[in-house]
């Protein structure tokens, strides 16, 4: 059975069949060796890449940089996801379309590798929600 969710933007807690939650993650890993692989448009391909997979695996990105040689998520996901899989499809995914929609990336990064295979996840609340959304954001200004 498909079930239905509803956000409630008054209470910002997310509605499902027999549960209420309100869960977020802000989420930040890193390329190999810190290279700074991600530019030239591949940034922006990791951006739609990843709002793909949120709408596929049903999870809301409620902000998203993507830095030169990391990645800072915002995320929203309902309870029945683990983050260590969460961040193993995001991660796998992307390292997969990336490297074989840009073969120079293998060439710049030993081993062809294209993610540091450790993750920070941050669990977030309601009083610190609005100050990791506003870091995610100002990233790229400093």
């Amino acid at each position: 059975m498909e079930k239905t969710y509803k956000i409630s933007e008054k209470t910002k807690l997310t509605y499902g069949r027999g549960y209420v939650y309100s869960l977020q993650y802000h989420l930040i890993w890193c390329t190999k060796y810190r290279k700074k692989v991600l530019t030239d448009g591949i940034d922006i391909q990791c951006k739609e890449m990843l709002t793909e997979l949120a709408d596929q695996y049903s999870f809301q990105i409620l902000a998203m940089e993507v830095m030169s040689d990391h990645i800072h998520l915002l995320l929203d996901c309902r309870p029945q996801f683990m983050i260590s899989d969460m961040v193993k499809i995001m991660k796998g995914n992307l390292a997969r379309r990336l490297l074989l929609d840009h073969p120079e990336l293998k060439k710049q990064l030993l081993g062809g590798h294209l993610w540091n295979p450790s993750y920070c996840a941050v669990t977030v609340s309601d009083r610190s929600h609005e100050q990791v959304k506003h870091y995610i954001d100002s990233q790229k200004e400093r």
